[in-house]
C-alpha cells in the first residue's frame, strides 16, 4: 500500500471529468439538436457512441493497467481524452461530433477503471469503503453537475466552449496525474486460461456486488430520463423535474463517504446497508409507478440517492477486499462493464415496455428486473459472508 492522501486529488479530478463529460455533453447535445441539424436518428447515434466504447473498452483498458501500471493508462486515457474534446470543439458535421464522443468514450473507458484499480491498491481493504466513498462522491457531483454546468456554457458561449471546458480540465488532471501520483508497482500474476477467467468473473464474491451495483444504476439511469418526463406529465413545471434530479445526485454524493467510513468500522454491515440501498431504489421505482404526484417524485428521487449513496461505496469496497492486487484493475473494469450494462439498460427496459404499454408498467418491469438481480447478488453475497476479506475468491 502507497501513501493514499497523496495521490487521491488527481484520482478524484479523474473520476469527476468521465461524469461531467458523460453527462454534460449527452445533455447538451439533447438541446442543441435543432441548431447543430441533427435528426433523432444521428442524435441517439451520437449519444450511444460514448456507452458503446465504454462496454466494449473497459474491461480491456481494466487488464491493461494491471500488465503496464494504473498510472500510465490513467495519463495515457487523460490525455486522449483532452484530444477528443478538442476534436468535438472544433467539429464543423455530425461525423465529426459522434467521432470526438467515440473517442471520448475509449479515452474514458481506459482511465475510468483504471483509477477505480488505483484506488483499491493505494488504500487497501480497511479504508477501501472510505476512499471509494469519496471517489464516487468527486463522480456524482460530475454527473449532478455536468448538464447545469453544461448548459450554462452553452448558453455562454455554445457547444464548443463546453468541449474547451473538457479539454482543459482533462489537461490539468493529466499533469496532475503525471505530476503527484505515486507509481504502483506492477505486480506478477499468474497465466490465466479463458476457463480461469470465465470462472473468476462467474465468482458469487465477484456476481455479488456486480448484480447490486447494476441494479442500483439500472434505476439510477431511468431516473435521471424519466423523472422529468414524470414531472411534465403531472403539469409541473421543468424545473421541478430537473430539481429533483439534482436532488438525487447531491444525495448519493453526500451520502457515499460516510457510508464508506461504516464500512471500514464495520465491514460485516456491509451486506444488509446494500440490501437495505436496494429496497429504497425498488420502493422508489414501484411507487412512481403505482402512484404518482410531485411529493412521490421529490421523495423517490430522495429514496433513490440514497439508495445509490449506500450500494456504490459499498459494492467496490468489497470487490476491493476480495480481489487479489494483480488483478484489480481486470475486476475494476468488469465491474464497470456489469454498471454500464445497467446504466444502458434500465432506460432501454422502460422505454420499451412504455412504448408498447404504459410507463407504470414500464416502471413495474423495471421494479422486478432489478428486485431479481438485487435479490440474486445479494443471495451471492451472503454466501461468500464468511471469506470476503480473502482475495482468493474474486473476480
Amino acid at each position: 500500500m502507497v501513501d493514499q492522501k497523496r495521490g487521491m486529488g488527481p484520482l478524484y479530478l479523474a473520476g469527476f471529468t468521465t461524469a461531467f463529460g458523460a453527462h454534460g455533453i449527452a445533455a447538451a447535445l439533447g438541446t442543441e439538436t435543432d441548431n447543430l441539424g441533427l435528426t433523432f436518428a444521428a442524435l441517439g447515434l451520437i449519444l450511444a457512441t460514448y456507452d458503446i466504447a465504454e462496454v466494449i473498452l473497459k474491461p480491456v483498458f481494466g487488464a491493461l493497467s494491471d500488465r503496464i501500471g494504473v498510472k500510465p493508462v490513467i495519463v495515457g486515457g487523460l490525455l486522449v481524452f483532452a484530444a477528443a474534446s478538442l476534436l468535438g470543439a472544433f467539429a464543423a458535421s455530425p461525423l465529426l461530433l459522434a467521432m470526438a464522443r467515440l473517442a471520448q468514450g475509449a479515452a474514458a473507458a481506459g482511465f475510468s477503471p483504471a483509477s477505480s484499480s488505483a484506488v483499491a491498491r493505494m488504500v487497501g481493504p480497511s479504508l477501501a469503503g472510505r476512499y471509494f466513498g469519496k471517489y464516487g462522491s468527486w463522480k456524482g457531483l460530475g454527473y449532478a453537475g455536468g448538464p447545469l454546468l453544461g448548459a450554462a456554457l452553452i448558453t455562454w458561449a455554445g457547444l464548443p466552449a463546453l468541449f474547451l471546458v473538457l479539454a482543459v480540465l482533462s489537461l490539468g488532471a493529466t499533469l496532475w496525474t503525471a505530476l503527484h501520483m505515486p507509481s504502483i508497482p506492477v505486480l506478477p500474476k499468474q497465466r490465466a486460461t479463458l476457463a480461469d477467467v470465465v470462472k473468476q468473473s462467474t465468482a458469487p464474491a465477484f456476481l455479488g456486488p456486480v448484480l447490486l451495483l447494476a441494479a442500483a444504476t439500472a434505476i439510477l439511469g431511468a431516473a435521471v430520463g424519466f423523472i422529468p418526463l414524470l414531472a411534465a406529465r403531472l403539469g409541473a413545471d421543468p424545473i421541478l423535474g430537473m430539481g429533483a434530479v439534482s436532488i438525487l445526485a447531491v444525495i448519493s454524493a453526500v451520502v457515499q463517504p460516510r457510508i464508506g467510513r461504516i464500512h471500514d468500522a464495520a465491514p460485516q454491515r456491509a451486506n444488509t446497508l446494500m440490501l437495505a440501498g436496494a429496497v429504497l431504489l425498488i420502493a422508489a421505482v414501484v411507487l412512481f409507478a403505482a402512484v404518482p404526484s410531485l411529493l412521490v417524485i421529490l421523495l423517490g428521487a430522495a429514496a433513490i440517492g440514497l439508495g445509490v449513496g449506500l450500494i456504490t461505496p459499498l459494492g467496490f469496497a468489497r470487490l476491493a477486499a476480495t480481489t487479489p492486487p494483480e488483478r484489480m484493475g481486470r475486476t475494476m473494469g468488469s465491474a464497470e462493464l456489469g454498471r454500464e450494462v445497467g446504466d444502458a439498460g434500465g432506460p432501454i427496459l422502460v422505454g420499451l415496455v412504455a412504448g408498447a404499454a404504459t410507463l407504470p408498467l414500464g416502471l413495474g418491469a423495471l421494479a422486478v428486473a432489478c428486485a431479481v438481480a438485487a435479490a440474486g447478488g445479494a443471495s451471492m453475497m451472503r454466501s461468500t459472508a464468511s471469506s470476503a476479506e480473502r482475495p482468493q475468491s474474486a473476480g
